[in-house]
């Protein structure tokens, strides 16, 4: 009975693999074109070898869509900007803060908030873009252009209300860690922006 047991939850093992492999075959078409197309883009951008790696996972979707490509960055933006907020957050409740620090971390969760919503806008102005044409293209991709900006400034404010050494420590490092990659990532997404606009 055991024996038999073990021999169906191997097959069914088998089977699970084999169509875990067959899902992921299906679900790239020419893999190597598409990671390509990221590759040649992302070295565009101020900080290529963190679009490539953010970027490459989503190949298969992106194809070699211009709009896609910059729609995938700025939603990876979006998602590491919401997460460095919530980060911030958890901090303002940390005791023993110095009051300096706290003020800090208050105006970085506000400027990260106001990041978040840039970027959100962002998205759903840049997934409707794609029906205009002309004058009214170029309109809305400047809303989009014009907001990534405005969040990529509030991430190097934040940055900003921590200058100086007296706020040295695990906090100011632990916060600038991962605002600066949001920084970093919400640069790309503009770029890669701009080159979709440029391209219509």
């Amino acid at each position: 009975m055991a024996k038999a047991y073990s021999i169906v939850c191997l097959v069914i093992f088998f089977l699970y693999v084999a169509g875990a492999a067959n899902s992921a075959a299906a679900s790239y078409e020419n893999p190597a074109a598409t990671s390509n197309f990221v590759k040649t883009s992302c070295g565009s951008t101020a900080y290529p070898r963190l679009c490539i790696r953010t970027l490459s996972t989503y190949s298969s979707e992106i194809q070699n869509s211009p709009h896609q490509l910059a729609l995938t960055a700025l939603s990876v933006s979006l998602d590491s900007s919401k997460s460095a907020k919530d980060f911030v957050s958890k901090l303002r409740k940390f005791r023993g803060l110095k009051k300096m620090e706290y003020e800090a971390i208050a105006d970085c969760f506000d400027q990260m908030g106001d990041s978040v919503d840039r970027l959100g806008d962002s998205v759903k102005e840049l997934k409707s873009v794609a029906k205009f044409k002309g004058q009214d293209f170029l309109w809305h991709m400047s809303n989009v252009q014009t907001w990534v900006s405005a969040a990529l400034t509030e991430d190097n404010t934040c940055l900003d209300g921590f200058a100086g050494k007296s706020l040295d420590g695990k906090i100011k490092a632990s916060i600038r860690a991962r605002v600066v990659n949001v920084a970093q990532l919400t640069s790309n997404a503009l770029a890669l922006c701009n080159q979709f606009a440029s391209k219509n």
